[in-house]
């Protein structure tokens, strides 16, 4: 990542550059990404290949400022905080799903940071409602948020009885909002290409969420939300309360992609039939 895509990255966000990769730099542009770059999986039904390349992931979010889901935009996080200074290792997570059951592997990627204090952080700017700042990865710590109460634990066995991990403290971790499981995360560090089957299962299979539904979305400046489910816009307010309305006129989706997500469309994306090609 060379210096004048660094300065486009932080331009979308709507960042400075931070004098040194710390702590207080990291909560900034954690922030400033989920306000600023939704979380979407628009490409899967416009026909858009999705391609886990530092290069690609970059020009969408800077170029074509558009968003992604978490492989994209945890992808390219990982680029810019790379650059910055930060050490950063990709991580794979498993989704808990219906009745708590883990999803398939590589299911999700969230990133492990060190800032230059050797303090670890868990920053995640692609699980859609999650955390509004990066997580202290101190295992067994309450930890409030705007996004809520996230605790992370040293995970229990799988339904087929391993708990993965070779020595102390090398163990899977689970990721707890409000008291409910929401992944599970390897701690051995992954390449960007690992998680390539797990991008084309969720943009294919007619098992996917992500196949069978629309979905754009951010957090607001007020610290609430801002959602676009196909036609439906639904704003959620920091205290949580939520309004619907539907959305009649291609005109008038289009606008909303455009003024209240930046995302400008030459036509309503619908849901497509995965069972058929592009």
């Amino acid at each position: 990542m060379d210096s004048a895509q660094v300065d486009a990255y932080l331009r979308r966000l709507g960042a400075g550059h931070p004098a040194a990769p710390t702590g207080e730099a990291l909560r900034e542009l954690h922030l400033r990404h989920l306000r600023t770059v939704p979380f979407e999986n628009l490409s899967i039904h416009l026909g858009e290949e999705i391609v886990l390349e530092e290069g690609r992931l970059l020009e969408k979010v800077t170029t074509a400022r558009r968003g992604g889901f978490c492989y994209e935009l945890n992808g390219a996080f990982a680029t810019l905080l790379a650059a910055l200074g930060y050490e950063v290792e990709l991580l794979a997570g498993r989704v808990y799903g219906d009745e708590e059951r883990l999803g398939l592997p590589y299911d999700h990627l969230a990133l492990r940071v060190r800032t230059a204090d050797g303090a670890a952080w868990l920053a995640d700017v692609g699980f859609g409602a999650h955390s509004h700042y990066p997580l202290a990865l101190e295992e067994g710590v309450e930890q409030k948020d705007p996004g809520g109460t996230f605790l992370v634990t040293a995970a229990g066995p799988d339904a087929a009885g391993v708990s993965g991990g070779g020595h102390a403290g090398s163990g899977d971790l689970d990721v707890l909002r409000n008291g409910s499981p929401q992944y599970r995360l390897e701690t051995r560090p992954r390449a960007l290409g690992d998680f390539t089957a797990g991008a084309w299962w969720h943009s294919t299979s007619p098992l996917s969420h992500f196949t069978r539904s629309l979905v754009c979305s951010r957090i607001t400046g007020d610290g609430g939300r801002i959602t676009l489910g196909g036609r439906t816009l639904t704003t959620t307010a920091a205290d949580g309360t939520r309004g619907t309305r539907e959305l009649d006129t291609d005109e008038e989706v289009l606008r909303v992609y455009r003024e209240r997500f930046g995302i400008d469309l030459s036509r309503v994306p619908a849901v497509r039939d995965p069972h058929q090609g592009s």
